[in-house]
């Protein structure tokens, strides 16, 4: 990732995604990519249904 920073010299947007933990984010900043996606914040989470049905009578 530092090494693709590098190459681009802020021509592009860089994106980290996969493997990225809470234990390795900063590692991973400091790379210089400008985007980090952390599926961990989503992997274990529960879905809520706040939706509002409405049956006729």
């Amino acid at each position: 990732m530092k090494k693709a920073a590098e190459l681009t010299n802020g021509r592009a947007k860089l994106e980290a995604s996969g493997n990225v933990t809470l234990d390795n984010i900063r590692q991973v900043a400091e790379t210089g990519v400008d985007i980090i996606s952390l599926g961990a914040l989503t992997h274990s989470v529960k879905a809520f249904d706040i939706s509002m049905k409405w049956k006729k009578k």
